[in-house]
């Protein structure tokens, strides 16, 4: 029913991907009531590292828009909403973990360094930090576009 509204397949998928990113937002919004309650309770006051904790809310960010788009990919590839669910689940483990876990073999020698630095665990743990990157950033930007432009060139495919 969707597909046969005159808006264009990117209107689409961006209309779908902001509405979930920005559900994901308004959730993590109430946790700032914690940050402000340890802010507060730290002996003195205020013994709280700023930089870490806006750096893991950039990153925790970035990480949901990310998955956000993996998620809504993945529910152009099946009907059935678990099967959907399912798939979304392991291309997210496989993208966070799974890089990670390949080069903890050591089986490419230096290679080893550029295949973690695949993976989406490496580029949180740096942003999470506080050391914003703009490498970092740039690779979930991307991470971001890859998954709409393929969940586009999908429904494009399924029209």
């Amino acid at each position: 029913l969707l597909l046969t509204k005159p808006i264009t397949t990117l209107q689409l998928t961006l209309g779908k991907y902001l509405g979930a990113f920005a559900l994901i937002c308004f959730a993590l919004i109430p946790t700032i009531i914690y940050v402000l309650a340890i802010y507060q309770l730290g002996n003195p006051v205020g013994n709280l590292d700023v930089g870490v904790t806006i750096g893991s809310y950039i990153g925790l960010l970035l990480l949901a828009a990310s998955f956000t788009a993996i998620g809504i990919y993945a529910s152009t590839l099946s009907d059935n909403q678990i099967v959907t669910f399912i798939i979304a689940v392991f291309l997210c483990f496989v993208l966070y973990f799974g890089f990670e876990g390949f080069a903890n073999y050591n089986l490419l020698g230096s290679a080893d360094a550029f295949i973690e630095n695949l993976g989406m665990q490496a580029h949180y743990d740096s942003i999470s930090r506080g050391v914003i990157d703009t490498r970092d950033i740039i690779y979930f930007i991307s991470i971001i576009t890859v998954f709409i432009f393929l969940t586009v060139q999908r429904l494009h495919k399924m029209r």
